[in-house]
């Protein structure tokens, strides 16, 4: 079972090695057998490497420019999310933002199975 209070420092831990590029601390906030799923995922990433290649794909094409949490509800250990992400193109300085949710599901104070669902076409 994670805490509000966990949930919270986790989800900051997260977005902050994000918002640097911290690829290193962003990973370790994972477990290794961690699934991941977005709307372009039919299927799951299974595993932190292949996560990681995921996430470093995307950093190499966006610098990451903002993350925040408007809401945010624990239950047991699960914790669900709504946000708002901004980027900026690395081809050309375009800053793109959109609006997400996401279930995460925390074992040992790592995230271990993620969901996400946002409109792709706002990305575009």
């Amino acid at each position: 079972m994670v805490t509000r209070t966990e949930a919270l420092a986790l989800f900051a831990a997260r977005r902050d090695a994000w918002l640097r590029g911290d690829l290193d601390a962003y990973l370790a906030l994972w477990a290794e057998d961690m699934t991941f799923q977005s709307p372009v995922h039919a299927e799951p990433l299974r595993g932190r490497a292949a996560f990681a290649d995921l996430v470093r794909q995307s950093l190499a094409v966006a610098r990451p420019v903002a993350f925040d949490f408007t809401h945010v509800a624990v239950v047991r250990d699960v914790v669900l999310a709504e946000w708002r992400i901004a980027i900026e193109r690395r081809d050309g300085g375009r800053r793109v933002e959109w609006w997400g949710m996401s279930v995460a599901e925390v074992q040992d104070g790592l995230i271990r199975r993620w969901r996400e669902y946002w409109n792709p076409a706002d990305v575009m």
